[in-house]
């Protein structure tokens, strides 16, 4: 090789470091121009206590691990992915549910490896760490949950973990669940954390909740980890019962890429300290949880890897619920549409391709959108009334919202979604180194 051809490759190579440095202080440092201001002021949840440490499963110098300790009489509800090739972690959660709730339980979550396509290793980390928590809290090896989060395929080094099982339990604090929403991040920008409060006849009831979630996410728990804390007294059965309705309106309503992860776990405890039963049929109590699983979904879309736009798909007057479900990710999933958004372009065609190629019953002649108020097609055609100014001047906006109405029945959806950067393929490009 010439002098010149080995200057250009090495010059060659510069760039390609530069441009990872680049990438890896972008998700590392900077903080989603969507994000919220602060994170919120999570309530003590009586009965459960958090903790995180430093392990270095993958990260330098950073929360990587928490643990969440449940007093005994907890029930835990869970939802996971229904991916072919879902981790070890959430084949052991989805066993354990409705496990004997007269005993205490845990929640250990590591970020910076997933423990996913991993083989017999990750049921053998999954053991090694579970028999490590139990021992530590003195509670039943089935009554301990554990979720993992980030690179796929690789064997997580789960001694980096139990060497902080000691650690982990002698820094359990009931006002540590902030802590522990830092440490379950990976790509995230942010600690995301959400709560509720509901009154149960003159008593009060308080819900909190943490997820991680920033790219790969799509219907199908989308691609997080979720926990949910209450200190309400809800029968498994019935808590069951509620996140598996709300989450369909929630997580399931969310989609950042289209892409659905190994890993997704959303779990929800109900300590029961307060005393208070709730059933399942509490309209009070369902609305308030649905509030903290749609504040945090929708946290996880603002910090949707790249992302500059937050955008609410809603779409009407479809032939039933499914096929607007069908129509509005459709639109959301659409690459072409999501770059438009990204590029500020009002382009209300490539709206029309997405209904049209969805699947779902359309009738192009009866078509309306709307760009937030603005009608920017009727009656299958461009809206007369409609000037491109106006637009792409809403277009300008953080939050968007594209309205179709589909005029040919009564069924409804909203999703939510972000628009697609130049951000999210740097991020995705060096996510491995």
């Amino acid at each position: 090789m010439g002098k010149t051809a080995k200057i250009k490759k090495l010059k060659a190579k510069l760039k390609t470091l530069k441009a990872q440095l680049k990438a890896a202080r972008t998700h590392t440092h900077a903080v989603a121009p969507l994000a919220p201001k602060s994170f919120p002021d999570l309530p003590v949840i009586a009965g459960a206590r958090f903790s995180a440490v430093k392990a270095g499963v993958k990260y330098a110098d950073r929360l990587d691990v928490m643990l969440a300790e449940l007093q005994p009489g907890t029930t835990i509800a869970g939802v996971f992915t229904k991916s072919a090739t879902r981790s070890a972690p959430v084949l052991d959660c989805q066993s354990k549910l409705g496990s004997d709730a007269s005993a205490g339980a845990a929640i250990l979550v590591n970020a910076g490896n997933s423990n996913a396509f991993t083989g017999a290793a990750g049921d053998g980390s999954v053991d090694a760490i579970t028999t490590e928590v139990a021992k530590a809290l003195s509670v039943p090896k089935n009554r301990v949950y554990t979720a993992s989060t980030g690179v796929i395929g690789q064997p997580l080094p789960h001694d980096r973990i139990t060497a902080r099982i000691d650690e982990l339990k002698g820094t359990l604090a009931p006002d540590g669940l902030e802590q522990a929403a830092q440490a379950i991040r990976t790509t995230d920008t942010f600690a995301k954390g959400a709560k509720a409060e509901v009154k149960i006849g003159d008593q009060t009831v308080h819900i909190a909740g943490i997820a991680k979630g920033s790219g790969m996410i799509a219907p199908d728990m989308a691609t997080m980890l979720v926990f949910i804390f209450t200190d309400a007294k809800v029968a498994q059965g019935d808590l069951q019962s509620m996140l598996s309705d709300l989450t369909e309106t929630s997580f399931n309503s969310i989609t950042v890429d289209s892409d659905t992860s190994t890993s997704d776990s959303l779990l929800l405890a109900a300590t029961g300290a307060s005393g208070i039963e709730v059933a399942k049929d509490n309209q009070a109590f369902r609305s308030a949880l649905h509030d903290v699983m749609l504040d945090l979904a929708h946290q996880v879309v603002r910090d949707g890897e790249g992302a500059t736009k937050f955008v609410e798909v809603r779409v009407t007057g479809a032939k039933s619920d499914a096929d607007a479900r069908t129509h509005a990710l459709a639109i959301a999933n659409s690459p072409l549409v999501k770059t438009a958004i990204a590029g500020e372009d009002p382009n209300w065609g490539r709206v029309v391709m997405a209904i049209g190629k969805s699947g779902a019953y359309a009738e192009r002649d009866k078509l309306a959108i709307r760009f937030g108020d603005v009608l920017v097609a009727e009656n299958g055609w461009v809206s007369p009334q409609y000037r491109e100014e106006d637009g792409a001047n809403y277009m300008t906006r953080d939050e968007l919202v594209i309205a179709v109405d589909l005029n040919i029945g009564d069924g409804t959806s909203s999703v939510w979604t972000c628009d697609l950067t130049h951000g999210y393929i740097q991020i995705n490009a060096d996510y491995r180194s």
